[in-house]
């Protein structure tokens, strides 16, 4: 699979303007990317621009913080799916994990899978690594496992890191050969992206995924 099949072109950006959003849709038609992912008050205007492409329609879930209850999250979730978009990226309760309320946790993002699944939708999960041990990363990521979840995603990219090939093999190690892992935050060349790829990462989340391919077509 080439590079580019592997990126969510991003912009998550709290002041990213319609034009902007314009600019990474026709970005991901031309260079045939997997997905954009942007935040869900787009994925109506975001759904108009991809109708005629492959082009698959990502938006962001209790994000960036994850701290709100379960019913908002799946409740934003429907109403993003009702506007058409095709995968969700939901940001665990990190709080919750920390103080060790693993079936919160679970529950969490059990009914955000149950709400995507119903509709069709692909559900990845956002364990924010740079807060974590790796004690904490092997937990959240069987749990993400446990509650049927099609991806475990690295980062944000908010909070105070990003992907590192250390969590990236960890959750490529912990959740087996068949779920998807997602890395995100700090992705920005064509080494990093190929070398978070050999070390297990099935989608790349990155706002730079234009150079990553100028990078592969120039080398």
């Amino acid at each position: 699979m080439k590079i580019n099949e592997y990126i969510d072109h991003t912009l998550l950006k709290p002041d990213a303007t319609a034009d902007q959003i314009t600019k990474i849709c026709q970005e991901a038609i031309s260079n045939n990317f997997k997905a954009v992912c942007l935040n869900s008050s787009y994925v109506s205007f975001a759904k108009k621009l991809l109708k005629e492409s492959s082009v698959k329609l990502c938006t962001v879930v209790g994000f960036p913080l994850g701290a709100s209850p379960s019913e908002v999250k799946a409740l934003e979730a429907t109403m993003a799916i009702s506007n058409g978009a095709q995968e969700i990226d939901m940001v665990i309760n990190i709080a919750a994990l920390k103080d060790g309320l693993h079936n919160s946790v679970e529950n969490d993002i059990k009914l955000l899978a149950q709400t995507c699944h119903s509709k069709g939708v692909i559900l990845k999960v956002i364990i924010e690594t740079c807060l974590l041990t790796d004690e904490e990363k092997v937990i959240a990521c069987n749990l993400a496992k446990g509650a049927k979840a099609d991806f475990v995603k690295t980062s944000t990219g908010f909070s105070t890191g990003g992907a590192t090939l250390h969590d990236v093999k960890l959750m490529r190690e912990t959740v087996g050969p068949d779920m998807g892992v997602k890395a995100s935050g700090g992705v920005r060349d064509l080494k990093t992206a190929k070398e978070i790829i050999k070390a297990g990462a099935t989608r790349l989340g990155t706002s730079s995924g234009i150079s990553i391919l100028s990078e592969e077509t120039t080398n």
